[in-house]
């Protein structure tokens, strides 16, 4: 007999952490405040993988948010993998360095992107991206 295989996790989580999702992003998509910006970071991901436009703009800042989001727009992004390469954290501000694999209409491409993210009243929020 070779080799044991891995267990299958139940229901993993898109952020691509080892978890099912319950465990992992959806209790951040449930309302519990990420404890880190990475956290955030791949909760958003999460968020996109599962078209959940609330969490998304209730992550977002305030001062860079868009009115609305419109990820049910055609065509859609299959998402395929989340790649975390840096993260920095400095009192309230931090920054994550991910690229983001994706397909659109049978095309795949990558979005790597340097997020910048800041921490008011203890939750972590997504304020904008420099070029990656």
């Amino acid at each position: 007999m070779g080799g044991s295989a891995s267990p299958r996790i139940p229901d993993p989580c898109p952020c691509g952490r080892p978890l099912p999702y319950a465990a992992c992003c959806g209790r951040y998509h449930s309302g519990v405040p990420a404890p880190d910006a990475e956290s955030l970071m791949r909760s958003r991901y999460s968020a996109y993988v599962r078209g959940l436009e609330g969490y998304l703009l209730a992550t977002w800042h305030a001062t860079t948010r868009p009115s609305a989001l419109d990820l049910a727009a055609e065509p859609a992004p299959k998402w395929l993998g989340l790649e975390v390469r840096a993260q920095t954290e400095s009192g309230d501000a931090a920054t994550v360095d991910f690229v983001a694999r994706f397909r659109v209409g049978g095309r795949g491409q990558r979005l790597h992107e340097v997020s910048r993210f800041v921490r008011e009243d203890g939750r972590w929020y997504y304020l904008d991206a420099l070029q990656g």
